[in-house]
């Protein structure tokens, strides 16, 4: 079987940004990170990772491009088949790319058909808008309720005489 992703752009344009897909159900999520970044313009050598979703779009599981982790245990992509973590009960995953930049894309499975012949999969269907030269600006808001103040010790920072320690300590 073949699934059709949609691949959007996280981004704050009037623009929609986003590819249209086709892959195996069985290749992995190394194959899917391999054919966003080259439809989307990237080189692929940063580090990424697709992150389960729930239909919130909820951050869940990492799946990883390469192992970071210090006992060998985080999930890898060139291990998990797409159909593990994608499916009609499941259809959205996050992909993040270049961790440095957070590139970050809402990737959902809209359709499985049969796989064609003459045919060469993965396969890009659509392509609509233009990548920006740079990742999209996140903001992190804090919540209403976290009563949240950023200097709560009335520190001055630049005043160096009152933080109480030894510039020549070394």
């Amino acid at each position: 079987m073949i699934y059709r992703f949609r691949v959007i752009l996280d981004n704050d344009t009037e623009e929609d940004i986003f590819r249209d897909l086709e892959i195996r159900e069985d290749d992995t999520l190394e194959d899917l990170h391999n054919i966003i970044t080259q439809s989307f313009g990237f080189d692929g050598s940063e580090m990424a990772s697709f992150y389960v979703s729930d239909h919130q779009w909820n951050q869940g599981e990492e799946i990883s491009l390469f192992d970071l982790s210090e006992d060998g245990s985080a999930r890898l992509m060139n291990e998990t088949a797409i159909n593990d973590v994608a499916h009609e009960v499941s259809p959205k995953l996050i992909y993040v790319y270049d961790f440095l930049s957070m590139w970050t894309f809402y990737v959902e499975l809209a359709e499985i058909v049969d796989e064609a012949e003459g045919f060469d999969y993965p396969n890009l269907m659509f392509v609509q808008g233009q990548v920006p030269d740079t990742a999209p600006e996140k903001l992190f808001e804090a919540d209403a309720d976290d009563n949240f103040e950023e200097f709560e010790d009335d520190i001055d920072v630049d005043d160096y005489n009152s933080l109480d320690f030894d510039e020549n300590w070394n």
